[in-house]
């Protein structure tokens, strides 16, 4: 079986002209950023490309990205090689997959790549909106929605933008399936700035991210919990596990 430290993903996103595919609409960014062993590496690819039609005026209104912008911007065939070499292998993680992975598909059919023109033949795909679905079912599950709800910094997000998004999407990524983005635990052979190796209790920052937020529990919070042990304690004729471990004995 791959070993953890060994698994490459690359999480993906792309902003087009509009929507749907099948009415003509065109990638217009592409912005992809690399993980292995659940840590971002710093690898990234990211480009604007000339669609050779407008966009819709909506479309722009959530990107920002106008049609001025992508004039002598490369097309898709210019970078198609160059994208298919970053992705290929890599466990894709997207945010309503279905969507992204339709437009990719359709602009490597357009430039005659039809052996590249079903991208999941070449790369496992992972949707992240069914898995915050499933994991949340009947709540928000939006990009923004799952940023505050894993505590990650969305402020700088006032518009949508693949490469942003992409490494908005990894950190939500790796919070939804219990990994770290921003810390490094010792042991790894990781060095610090000096290129000295850490020592057994050292964490260190990487990729420049800040630290997932700490959110204490209010008194309300903790009033109920207590009443839940209280509870608890009474059902099993003994005190809850959690108050064993815990709350300190009486000397």
């Amino acid at each position: 079986m791959e070993q953890q430290q060994d698994k490459r993903f690359v999480i993906l996103d792309t902003e087009t002209t509009g929507m749907p595919v099948a009415e003509g609409h065109r990638i217009i960014e592409i912005g992809c950023v690399e993980v292995v062993g659940r840590r971002l590496t710093g690898r990234h690819f990211h480009v604007y490309l000339q669609p050779d039609r407008d966009s819709d005026e909506g479309a722009i209104n959530v990107h920002g990205i106008t049609d001025a912008f992508l004039v002598g911007k490369p097309r898709f065939g210019d970078v198609a090689e160059e994208f298919f070499e970053f992705i290929q292998g890599a466990t894709l993680v997207i945010h309503n997959a279905a969507f992204d992975v339709g437009f990719i598909n359709n602009e490597f059919a357009l430039i005659g790549q039809q052996d590249r023109a079903d991208i999941s033949q070449h790369c496992p795909i992972l949707d992240t909106l069914m898995m915050a679905r499933s994991r949340h079912p009947g709540q928000r599950n939006s990009l923004d929605a799952l940023c505050k709800r894993y505590g990650i910094d969305n402020s700088g997000r006032e518009l949508h933008g693949a490469l942003l998004d992409s490494e908005l999407l990894a950190d939500v990524y790796l919070a939804m399936t219990g990994g770290q983005t921003s810390l490094s635990l010792a042991g790894d052979g990781a060095q610090d700035e000096e290129g000295q190796g850490s020592t057994g209790s050292e964490i260190r920052r990487i990729s420049g991210r800040a630290a997932g937020k700490v959110i204490m529990a209010s008194d309300e919070e903790l009033e109920a919990h207590a009443e839940r042990l209280a509870a608890i304690a009474k059902s099993a004729g003994g005190p809850a596990m959690w108050q064993v471990l815990t709350e300190p004995t009486a000397s």
